[in-house]
């Protein structure tokens, strides 16, 4: 695909920057009051469904929404993920049973397995090549602001509101994020009208073999987040820290100042050479966050996980680009979000399974996650990789 190359930080880069941001902090805002509200509902057993749930649909749903990226265009993708996520917010304060809020758990990850695939996608089509790792280094900065700072933000607005004012909130900050993007033009040059057909998914449509790489490294290393987002807001009470969101600043702060520059070293230095010194930097903030029994050490480890995480994102997201085909580029970043949401997904089923409310065991859950980290680190150390696809 060959579209006019725009200048590295146009208007419709930031505005993609903010709406990434805004959908990201709705439905991240309400991750830390979902354990006790379902608990309240008598689910307090289902806690690792709460992310497993909502991160096992998105996989699903991303060789779908990589297809149509590739088909309908990147626009219309981004519209209905984030026409889901307003919707599901709107239906909390509607539900009674542990089913019902599972079924919708369920039903609200189909907002992150389509929304990102196509700002992803369009993303690639409007930065240059040489610009390309710091610019999605900024653009994975503002989601990673909104996955940070929702659970900030949420943790101290319930504290202050009621919890369905907690929902209404989020489902207008996704009304917000589609409100942004209303004038962006459609990058996809030949665009199909959508047909039911296109929702029929050959095999060799699920994955991008050209990306395996960078899928292996964010499976492994995304199990961090699943347990991170399982068992730190009940980690955070038993540390006596009253806002459980507090983990996710420190977290945010510390991204915020690695992210740009990481972008910029992977264009210089290469995507593996920094991949081997962020895995590294996960596996020792995961192994900290299990030693840690003050609110210092947890902060720290927040601190240093944010660091790892920072430089760990956008440069796979950079190096999933560069081994795509151009015309192939929703399928592979798909690919790769398939990979986060597995491994987001596992982390969060594994970390409630090894957790099960029993506070000394949530060590073990950072450590488990510690080791993946490491498998990850010894993979890109020893591994050979192929060359840059050139457009």
């Amino acid at each position: 695909m060959n579209t006019p190359a725009s200048p590295t930080y146009s208007f419709r880069f930031w505005m993609l920057c903010l709406s990434s941001f805004l959908f990201s902090a709705s439905f991240n805002m309400i991750i830390p009051e979902l354990p006790s509200f379902l608990t309240r509902l008598g689910g307090a057993e289902y806690k690792g469904f709460i992310i497993g749930l909502f991160t096992l649909t998105a996989g699903l749903s991303r060789p779908f929404s990589g297809k149509l990226t590739d088909t309908i265009g990147r626009l219309p993708v981004m519209y209905f993920g984030v026409a889901v996520c307003i919707l599901c917010s709107l239906l909390y304060p509607l539900l009674t049973t542990v089913f019902a809020f599972l079924l919708l758990r369920l039903i609200h990850g189909f907002s992150t397995g389509f929304t990102p695939t196509g700002e992803s996608a369009y993303i690639a089509d409007i930065v240059p090549l040489e610009r390309r790792g710091a610019a999605i280094g900024i653009f994975g900065l503002a989601g990673s602001l909104g996955l940070a700072a929702g659970p900030a933000i949420g943790g101290e607005f319930s504290r202050h509101f009621s919890l369905n004012a907690l929902f209404y909130s989020s489902s207008a900050m996704a009304l917000l994020s589609i409100l942004v993007l209303v004038n962006l033009k459609e990058t996809l040059p030949n665009k199909q009208r959508f047909r039911l057909g296109l929702l029929r998914i050959r095999r060799d449509e699920i994955f991008e073999p050209l990306v395996i790489p960078p899928f292996i490294v964010m499976l492994l290393t995304l199990f961090c987040y699943g347990a991170v987002l399982t068992v730190t807001p009940d980690f955070s009470q038993h540390l006596g820290i009253q806002n459980k969101g507090l983990f996710f600043t420190f977290y945010t702060v510390a991204s915020v100042g690695v992210r740009f520059l990481a972008g910029r070293a992977s264009d210089h230095y290469g995507r593996v050479t920094v991949l081997r010194v962020s895995t590294l930097i996960m596996a020792v903030s995961m192994v900290a966050l299990g030693l840690a029994q003050t609110k210092a050490m947890f902060l720290g480890a927040a601190v240093l996980y944010g660091i790892g995480t920072g430089m760990n994102s956008p440069t796979l997201y950079a190096w999933a680009i560069d081994l795509s085909h151009p015309e192939r580029r929703g399928r592979a970043m798909a690919t790769v979000y398939i990979a986060l949401e597995a491994g987001i997904g596992i982390g969060a089923f594994a970390a409630g399974w090894i957790y099960g409310n029993r506070i000394p065991f949530i060590p073990f859950v950072f450590w488990g996650a510690a080791a993946l980290c490491l498998l990850a680190f010894l993979y890109v150390v020893v591994g050979k990789f192929p060359k840059r696809v050139e457009a």
